[in-house]
């Protein structure tokens, strides 16, 4: 009996190691903010504010909407979201109602205003603002650290958006490369430069942006300058469409005169300007765009082409050669 006893006295200590481990709390966890603040998660938080629609998507992508209990107002995405409480805005965000929701984590953008009240209240709050597909990555995983998701979880997802942005990289035809693009982010107008989110996609598409970097991540533009720059392509979303005939000098603009604009819808362009998640479908929309243009582009040289030049009359009855009809994109970008 003493001999059984002996036997099973390892597997015994083996099975209690075992099962008091599965009741171990989840080991704490410390992050770091935009400012280099550190924040330390002892557990996953369970209520969730979020004051950024790309910090709501990355918490949302994470599977971890279910916890959110605040968001800002523009936050959208997945339409399950729309349901949650919101707080305000980045600008003027609710402080009472956001302490009233008793969130054991803020998420922020690091230009919120009131993130400091919020800390000195008690909460946590951890400040992140995405500006660039570097930005993007590093706040996926600040994100997926403080939430307590498993790193392999987290890196599986975050490969598997980066495979969808190759892809639509490689989507591009060799002729869609060549074009020159206008990226307009407001009417002001404000443009996204080679140095902004939307800018670093085009980048890795190989596709030129008349923007430089020089003028930061969303210059304010000068309209002559764009007419100067003469772009391929114009993006732009629905609140610039109306303005854009009514500027100086862009009647001259190819792109105008060939139809080449890609005017997003509002959902769409949350997609693009976005550095979150999205960036894949948002990559995927450039690149779209991007082909259709350079299609309207060939089919326009070869009706030039193919179309007979007329004959020339005699000198004592010379008058101006009619004008080819133009060539335009029929919307299809639209």
């Amino acid at each position: 009996m003493a001999e059984r006893l002996h036997f099973w006295a390892p597997s015994l200590t083996g099975v209690a190691l075992v099962f008091l481990a599965s009741f171990q709390p989840a080991l704490a966890v410390t992050v770091l903010d935009d400012r280099q603040q550190s924040l330390q998660m002892a557990k996953a938080p369970q209520r969730i504010v979020s004051l950024l629609p790309s910090l709501t998507e990355t918490v949302c992508a994470l599977q971890q909407c279910h916890k959110l209990v605040g968001l800002d107002r523009y936050s959208n995405w997945p339409e399950s979201v729309k349901s949650v409480p919101r707080v305000g805005g980045g600008l003027d965000p609710n402080i009472e109602r956001i302490v009233a929701l008793k969130p054991d984590l803020v998420l922020a953008a690091g230009s919120t205003r009131g993130a400091d009240r919020l800390q000195a209240l008690g909460l946590k709050v951890l400040r992140l603002e995405p500006r660039t597909h570097a930005d993007a990555a590093r706040v996926w995983r600040t994100v997926a650290q403080a939430l307590h998701v498993p790193t392999a979880d987290s890196d599986k997802v975050w490969q598997g958006i980066q495979q969808g942005v190759q892809a639509a990289v490689a989507s591009l035809s060799p002729a869609a490369r060549q074009q020159a693009v206008y990226v307009e982010v407001s009417p002001a107008p404000y443009g996204a430069s080679e140095s902004s989110f939307m800018g670093e996609t085009l980048k890795r598409m190989g596709v030129a942006n008349i923007l430089p970097a020089s003028m930061g991540p969303f210059p304010q533009v000068n309209p002559e300058w764009v007419v100067q720059a003469q772009p391929d392509v114009i993006m732009a979303g629905d609140s610039s469409r109306a303005s854009m005939a009514q500027r100086p000098g862009w009647g001259r603009l190819r792109a105008m005169q060939g139809d080449r604009l890609c005017i997003f819808k509002p959902e769409e362009s949350d997609m693009l300007v976005r550095a979150g998640p999205r960036m894949a479908e948002g990559a995927r929309l450039m690149a779209d765009c991007l082909n259709r243009a350079a299609a309207s582009i060939a089919a326009s040289t070869a009706t030039a082409t193919t179309t007979p030049t007329p004959s020339i009359p005699s000198a004592s009855t010379t008058s101006p050669a009619p004008a080819l009809p133009a060539k335009t994109f029929s919307g299809a970008l639209r």
